[in-house]
């Protein structure tokens, strides 16, 4: 099932490149099963050695480079070059000194190759971006995917259907592939957590309030102080609410009880722990197009319903549209479309358009709609943007019930098509 994880290829033919590898994610995506996973596989073949720094006493062994050698060669590390010896470590970035050891290794050794975890790329950044600058390559490990989810609750059948669905061109999806969409559903629902996705139904809710709880206790503690943590808990529900919506940083503030200064610290803490995402509007001229205000998104959809402690069916609740949104944009990041190239555009007039790619070569309009059955209406600010910017690329229409040819230059996208969006249209 792990191999079925779409990095998880990418992370085995690492371990012939003498850098760093460094997966960072959020807590409970998998870091530490992929990296269990690729030691077993690797251990068929080679030396090599786990280590979960949550426990001190395995930090100990590695604490200097001295240590950490002597640990080596206990357990099979020759050192005369006559094979690579592998060594994991995960959750690594409790400690700062350790980055001077894995220095030193990757400077020395060349015969040991190191994987390591990370759950924040705050720790990344200020202990060991410079020490490590050249030594590492990082892999952001995410929540499942849709496919990767099919994969994880045993659909072989749908993820047939879906891969066969560029066949089809449609406006009526819902009635082809009714049992896709009711797995959609319940993914925007509970969201792509690993553990979330393997229980039943009546237990996801559980796995979740857990998830949280260890991201209290092993983040916000680290990075703020302790009677700071329920004022961070009140904005994040407060986030929780507005999911989608342009970001006001001084009503976060009211709601939150902490200056705009304080409130836009917290905001990058949460950004860099990886649970949200936060988008910039897109503009050329300010003084035309609104540039203040951020949308952010809380990437997994179940952490999200979990903090409105809403998880009702998307029929009967009015923020599916902003769920939907959510979840393409969660999807396109995990694709590796990089977050900050993923913005917004909407003017003064009230023009706009859900999602502009902009890799800095391509612009990309996209918008987004969660209907049955779609309207002219809908197509304006794509049209807009076009007129503003006829130089863009081509234009997206994501709809769940229509994955047709170009409907007036509208390239219509279904929510299981979405790698297009990237490919610019192509299938």
């Amino acid at each position: 099932m792990f191999k079925d994880r779409l990095v998880y290829p990418k992370l085995e033919k690492q371990k012939d490149n003498q850098k760093i590898t460094v997966l960072v994610g959020a807590r409970q995506v998998g870091k530490t099963t992929l990296m269990r996973r690729l030691y077993e596989s690797f251990g068929k073949t080679h030396r090599c050695l786990f280590l979960d720094l949550d426990i001190y006493s395995n930090y100990e062994r590695v604490s200097s480079y001295e240590n950490c050698i002597n640990t080596l060669k206990l357990n099979g590390y020759q050192g005369t070059g006559d094979g690579l010896f592998i060594l994991f470590l995960d959750e690594f970035q409790r400690y700062a000194d350790i980055s001077r050891v894995l220095k030193n290794l990757s400077d020395h050794h060349p015969d040991i190759k190191i994987y390591a975890s990370d759950s924040s790329s705050l720790a990344i950044n200020e202990q060991i971006q410079e020490s490590l600058a050249g030594r590492k390559r990082v892999f952001r490990i995410y929540p499942l995917n849709f496919r990767e989810y099919l994969h994880f609750i045993e659909r072989p059948d749908l993820i047939q259907k879906l891969d066969n669905l560029p066949n089809i061109k449609s406006d009526r999806l819902f009635e082809i592939i009714p049992e896709a969409f009711r797995e959609l559903e319940r993914f925007m629902i509970y969201g792509g957590y690993p553990e979330v996705a393997l229980v039943p139904d009546n237990e996801k809710q559980a796995v979740l309030a857990s998830i949280f709880d260890l991201y209290v206790k092993k983040d916000l503690v680290d990075f703020l102080k302790v009677e700071r943590i329920q004022h961070a808990k009140t904005l994040i529900r407060r986030l929780a609410v507005n999911h989608g919506q342009e970001a006001r940083f001084n009503q976060l503030s009211q709601v939150a009880g902490i200056d705009d200064k304080t409130t836009k610290n917290y905001i990058e803490i949460l950004k860099e722990t990886f649970l949200i995402t936060v988008h910039t509007p897109w503009f050329t001229n300010r003084n035309k197009e609104l540039v203040k205000m951020p949308k952010i998104y809380f990437f997994d959809s179940g952490v999200r319903n979990f903090f409105v402690n809403n998880f009702n069916a998307g029929d009967v609740r009015s923020d599916i549209p902003y769920i939907f949104e959510g979840f393409v944009i969660s999807e396109l990041i995990k694709s590796g479309i990089a977050p900050e190239n993923i913005k917004f555009w909407r003017t003064k007039n009230k023009q706009e358009v859900d999602m502009v790619l902009d890799d800095g070569m391509v612009i990309t309009p996209v918008e987004i709609k969660y209907k049955k059955r779609l309207k002219q209406s809908d197509y304006h600010g794509l049209y807009r943007f076009r007129e503003a910017y006829p130089e863009c690329g081509p234009l997206f229409m994501v709809n769940p019930g229509s994955n047709r040819q170009a409907e007036r230059g509208v390239l219509q996208v279904s929510p299981f098509e979405l790698g297009r969006v990237g490919q610019g249209g192509k299938p």
